[in-house]
């Protein structure tokens, strides 16, 4: 499925083009059809979809691109309410944890399409089966509806392609004359250097523990190379004996030591971990796509914002994997409450977002991101510049590890697998005992 996702990705980028390539009048019969129309309107009953939203952020960002649609649609659906319940990270799962245990389900909802947060939901019939054929005309690139999917029933559909890398702040490297590091030896290196500068190599939320847990999957794609379905593997039989896992393991915790993170990373949350960069206290940030609008953010320093570089996670000495082996996933998206007493309305406001030529135009043309659907058609020809790396990244990809090593079990194990990633990153266990708890978790 993977390389099957890999082989659609890179069809749809290699479309794309990175270098910029009525009167007022209105007769007595058009005035009668839009009295009756408003009157028709007016008298209609008004619906009120509940939305519940892990874009806490409002006005940045695809959380400004929801707020968008949402307008739009009620402007062109007066007797529909839009009432948004938007909280963000950790705080949105475990609103929705407590939403699943109780009767009060929103009716559309923010999901995972990965399998520790979607599965379970879907087992306990939690989520409404959608239609496929409503989708065949939107675009989305193939394998992007599998990890919404399940026993051959579609349970939602993907917002975005994502994939992680490394920001950087051009200025700041240019200004000490620092070279963008092809090998993680060479990153390792360049973190000492930044740090006799006095700032932070590596911006890294450790809070959350799952940035970690992906970093920590970025570096297994470099050691191992296109390892298919290794991972998945390895949690469905408790066996994680492959030295590429050890292997890893020892690089994460060197790197803390090497001071690549920030001190107390692991108590920083995204928020601070993404403030830390963009006031430029940081030279890089290790992070998603998804935050490629940092570029035209205004709440971020022009300095800054104008400056933004990106770059893949690097090659491996010794490893098989190349920079081209790349983290990516269709991960975000959207579902529907099963239960949800207004069940065709939240359908119908759905399909209506994920129209290519809404939110994937919007995402695109705003530069917060990079849809599951093919957004070829909407360059303008004034991408940002982490919109052109990141699209090259994707491009010239070799292969892509799929959902991260956390989101690929029972929700139990991740849990447990992302606090093993912080306490090996800390040095709290060791990458022997990180293995042999990680096969713990799968029993």
């Amino acid at each position: 499925m993977k390389k099957k996702l890999l082989s659609a990705l890179i069809m749809v980028m290699l479309s794309i083009s990175l270098v910029a390539c009525g009167g007022n009048q209105m007769n007595s019969d058009s005035d009668s059809t839009q009295s009756q129309t408003d009157n028709e309107n007016a008298s209609e009953e008004i619906i009120t979809i509940h939305v519940f939203t892990g874009l806490a952020d409002r006005k940045t960002g695809t959380g400004l691109i929801e707020e968008i649609l949402f307008e739009q649609y009620m402007k062109e659906n007066p007797n529909i309410k839009i009432e948004v319940e938007a909280l963000d990270g950790e705080t949105y799962k475990t609103k929705f944890k407590a939403y699943a245990t109780s009767s009060e389900m929103p009716d559309l909802l923010g999901v995972w399409g990965q399998p520790a947060f979607i599965n379970e939901i879907i087992d306990a019939g939690l989520l409404a089966e959608l239609n496929p054929e409503d989708y065949k005309d939107y675009g989305f690139v193939k394998g992007a509806l599998d990890g919404f999917s399940k026993d051959g029933k579609l349970y939602g559909l993907p917002r975005s392609t994502d994939i992680m890398g490394f920001y950087y702040n051009k200025a700041i490297f240019e200004e000490n004359g620092w070279e963008v590091p092809k090998t993680y030896n060479e990153l390792i290196e360049l973190a000492g250097k930044i740090r006799e500068a006095g700032l932070i190599p590596v911006s890294m939320d450790g809070a959350d523990k799952w940035p970690l847990a992906i970093y920590l999957n970025d570096l297994i794609a470099k050691i191992d190379g296109d390892n298919g379905d290794k991972i998945s593997q390895s949690i469905a039989n408790g066996d994680f004996s492959d030295p590429t896992y050890k292997k890893a393991a020892e690089l994460l915790r060197k790197s803390v030591e090497a001071g690549l993170f920030q001190n107390g990373f692991e108590t920083t949350d995204y928020a601070t971990a993404f403030n830390l960069f963009a006031n430029g206290q940081a030279a890089m940030y290790y992070m998603g796509n998804w935050e490629m609008s940092i570029a035209t953010n205004p709440d971020v320093l022009p300095e800054i914002r104008e400056n933004i570089g990106v770059f893949a996670m690097p090659e491996v000495e010794g490893g098989k994997g190349k920079v081209t082996d790349i983290a990516a996933w269709n991960g975000v998206g959207y579902s529907i409450s099963a239960n949800s007493p207004v069940k065709e309305e939240a359908i119908k406001l759905l399909n209506y977002m994920m129209k290519p030529e809404n939110l994937s135009k919007l995402t695109w043309q705003n530069g917060v991101g990079m849809s599951a659907q093919d957004y070829s058609g909407y360059l303008t020809g004034d991408e940002t510049v982490p919109q052109k790396i990141f699209t090259n990244i994707l491009m010239e990809a070799t292969s892509i590890t799929g959902t991260p090593i956390n989101d690929l079990g029972t929700s139990a194990f991740k849990t447990v697998c992302e606090d093993l990633c912080q306490e090996l990153a800390i040095g709290a266990i060791t990458p022997e005992e990180f293995i042999q708890k990680l096969e713990e978790a799968t029993k």
